[in-house]
């Protein structure tokens, strides 16, 4: 018996450390903790005592360690959204092995974007594309989903900014108006 109950609390710590702190959503926040989380907020969980790094520095280090035209376009796409909504909030989700510096999520009341790096290509995917006006046709990925939409940006393409933040305007629209009907 006592090697159950060994192996029992074994396992509940193992799965306690990788699990992930979480914040309350943006929308819940009041205006002075939404600007501590956009500084702070990190999905990365602390391994070996080390504390988390908050998400803009995990988001520099991916850029940084692209030292490409895959760099500097999420650079610059970054750039853009923070202008599109300031209030915008830094995240980093899906940290793994193949993966160690996650993937850089940009929030407001819920998913606004995510910022995959493949080989070829630097993938915008919004959560709730499918909801958003694209007259510049933007969206060039995903297209068959009843929920997200991409943009796949390859090396030597060029991004229209105007169009692009109308596009993060939108989807962050999208996200309040969603979270207000299920407030009601």
């Amino acid at each position: 018996m006592p090697n159950i109950a060994k192996q029992k609390a074994k396992s509940q710590a193992k799965a306690k450390s990788r699990s992930v702190a979480r914040t309350a959503p943006a929308a819940k926040r009041s205006p002075k903790t939404r600007a501590t989380a956009k500084k702070t907020t990190s999905s990365r969980a602390s391994t070996k005592g080390e504390s988390a790094k908050p998400a803009s520095r995990l988001i520099d280090e991916r850029i940084r360690s692209l030292g490409d035209w895959r760099g500097k376009t999420l650079a610059e796409v970054r750039r853009l959204i923070h202008e599109a909504d300031p209030d915008i909030v830094e995240e980093v989700k899906w940290v793994k092995p193949t993966n160690p510096l996650g993937v850089p999520v940009w929030s407001h009341a819920g998913i606004v974007c995510t910022g995959e790096v493949y080989r070829d290509y630097v993938k915008l995917t919004f959560a709730r594309g499918a909801s958003l006006e694209d007259p510049r046709k933007l969206f060039n990925a995903s297209l068959e989903g009843n929920m997200r939409r991409a943009i796949d940006i390859r090396e030597g393409d060029e991004l229209d900014a105007k169009a692009f933040k109308a596009l993060i305007k939108a989807a962050v629209a999208e996200n309040l108006q969603v979270s207000a009907a299920r407030s009601r």
